[in-house]
């Protein structure tokens, strides 16, 4: 049997990747962007594509690759250059985070959370003390976090959290309990979400080793495996008040937050889709049947021609997204669109790619089936797919259909 006979045996376990840029759309990024897009590129292609796929088999974070993901700026790229950050606009933070995802969602996840959910409200909402405290350590990966606002009962509607703190005198004292949380199980710090006693919710730094504070891990899980999740508990926890961030207060602060990490997301599960078309591509030109590469049968190519038109509408329209979050006229409606497109292009291209694969498409010898089980997680977390409709339908309607 020739090699390309035998695609299995040839390629599966190599990383290949090329990026499709069918409307040359390179030709709208700095030099900048395309070094910083080149640098992750090299370091997922060298890190993270030879060992992602045995740490997901395991259901492991490869913690190593901290230091990795903080050499490449991808903990805060947006935040200035005096706290840590490297100062950089939101495109080069968007192909950061594409660029990682193409390697695994779990991995995105962590620097999703570090930048966008730990690192941004600090920054935002937190004192000079706390952003001089805690911000140079999480940039350097020094210092991990995680954020804390999703609870048991309250998901998709976050004003209904039960968490509270109450003030004691000298501190505040922190109960409750946080759930679906990335990073929770070897973060140093977490950014919490809490009601005080006027009912306002309020943003606070959690340190391991508050006594009364446990992040107990979550384990059996098929999506986001090499992404450590768990819980963040709070018994009587007592909380200094330099801790509380001084301003914020409502829904406000944690929908901030969101907001910048759905638009990493909007990116980095792009990411995710441009790797499962590229490995079809791949595969689709190697592999025979018929007597012939089955890219060269009709259905096949019908898949692999929605899969690059998809994914060219998704990145023009990240690409404007950027420019318009760089400029502080991104809107929150235009952030949840472009979430919800982009995951739900990258799920349906992964399911066709795992079907032109065939039964290799299960195997851990090819990407897909783990991206795939990846975004299962990202369509529902930080928003659902629903979520996202409603979010626009009510911006395009002015009608409110959450209540």
């Amino acid at each position: 049997m020739s090699k390309s006979a035998n695609p299995p045996a040839e390629r599966a376990g190599k990383d290949l990747y090329e990026a499709p840029d069918y409307y040359l759309l390179d030709e709208l990024l700095t030099d900048e962007h395309k070094l910083i897009r080149a640098t992750a590129r090299d370091w997922v292609k060298k890190e993270v594509s030879p060992i992602i796929e045995d740490y997901a088999q395991r259901a492991e974070f490869p913690k190593y690759l901290i230091k990795g993901l903080a050499d490449i700026g991808a903990f805060g790229p947006t935040i200035p250059v005096e706290y840590g950050g490297a100062g950089l606009d939101y495109t080069a933070y968007g192909i950061l985070m594409q660029e990682i995802e193409r390697g695994d969602s779990g991995i995105r996840s962590t620097a999703s959370v570090q930048g966008s959910l730990v690192m941004y409200p600090i920054y935002a909402y937190g004192s000079e003390e706390q952003r001089k405290k805690y911000l140079p350590k999480l940039a350097s990966g020094e210092m991990m976090g995680c954020f804390g606002l999703t609870e048991p009962d309250h998901g998709s509607n976050p004003g209904g959290m039960v968490t509270n703190i109450k003030d004691n005198g000298s501190h505040y004292i922190l109960n409750g309990a946080k759930m679906w949380i990335s990073n929770a199980p070897f973060a140093d710090i977490a950014v919490v979400w809490a009601k005080d006693e006027a009912g306002k919710i309020r943003g606070m730094v959690v340190e391991r080793g508050m006594d009364g504070f446990s992040t107990p891990e979550t384990h059996n899980k098929w999506s986001l495996r090499a992404s450590a999740t768990g819980e963040l508990v709070f018994d009587n926890v007592q909380i200094p008040k330099e801790n509380v961030f001084p301003e914020i207060s409502g829904l406000k602060g944690p929908l901030g937050c969101l907001n910048q990490a759905r638009y990493g997301i909007a990116w980095g599960a792009l990411g995710a889709a441009m790797d499962c078309y590229d490995t079809a591509l791949r595969y689709s030109k190697e592999r025979i049947q018929f007597g012939k590469p089955i890219g060269g049968f009709q259905l096949q190519q019908k898949k692999l021609a929605e899969m690059v038109t998809e994914i060219t509408k998704g990145q023009l329209l990240v690409w404007r997204l950027g420019m318009l979050k760089s400029e502080n006229r991104a809107t929150a409606e235009q952030i949840s669109m472009a979430k919800r497109n982009s995951v739900e292009i990258a799920l349906d291209i992964a399911r066709n790619a795992r079907q032109m694969l065939g039964g290799m498409g299960i195997t851990g010898e090819y990407s897909i089936m783990r991206h795939m089980m990846n975004l299962e997680s990202v369509v529902t977390y930080e928003g659902t797919h629903d979520i996202h409709l409603l979010i626009t339908g009510m911006d395009v309607t002015g009608l409110n259909a959450f209540k």
